[in-house]
This record gives C-alpha cells, sequence and structure tokens, in this order.
C-alpha cells in the first residue's frame, strides 16, 4: 500500500529532518519527494511513501505525524493513496 504525506507552514530548519525521522523509526520507503519554499517562506512538501514494509499500525504512523505537525508548528498531513487519488479526480 502506498499513501502521500503533505507538510504545509513557515518554512524552518529539521523539518524534512523531523518528517523522514518518523518514517525510518516505522520502517516506511519514501519513493517520491517534492518540496520548494515559496514566496514569505512558506515551506510545501509532497512525499510519495510505501508503506508495505511498515513496522507500526497505520494509526500510529499517523499519530505520531501528529505529533511532530504539533512539535515543528506546521501541517503535516497523511492519506492513503486511493483516498487521495479519489479526492482529486477532476
Amino acid at each position: 500500500m502506498r499513501a502521500i504525506i503533505s507538510v504545509l507552514g513557515q518554512d524552518k530548519p529539521g523539518i524534512i529532518a523531523h518528517v523522514s525521522a518518523v518514517l525510518y523509526e516505522c520502517n516506511v520507503n519514501i519513493l517520491d519527494m517534492d518540496q520548494t519554499v515559496m514566496r514569505d517562506e512558506i515551506f510545501v512538501m509532497t512525499m510519495l511513501v510505501d508503506l508495505d514494509g511498515m513496522t507500526k499500525a497505520f494509526s500510529e504512523l499517523q499519530e505520531k505525524l501528529d505529533s511532530v505537525s504539533a512539535q515543528i508548528g506546521m501541517q503535516v498531513k497523511l492519506q492513503r493513496e486511493e483516498l487521495f487519488n479519489s479526492m482529486h479526480k477532476v
């Protein structure tokens, strides 16, 4: 199974490190990642991740990412790929 992780907020050091540390801890593989810093220092990142080797429950991964979200003061969202795709169909 694959999932999409999106991160949005004020740019600051360590964003990718915080998110990828959780993924490493849960044995989640990053397949693709795109990130940019927009005007006014707004950080935007989208990751496609593979959950097949994950060592934690999906809900636990979500809780860990919610904790990172609060810790770094940014929006961090996790969605299963099929849900993400169905929400973004035209």
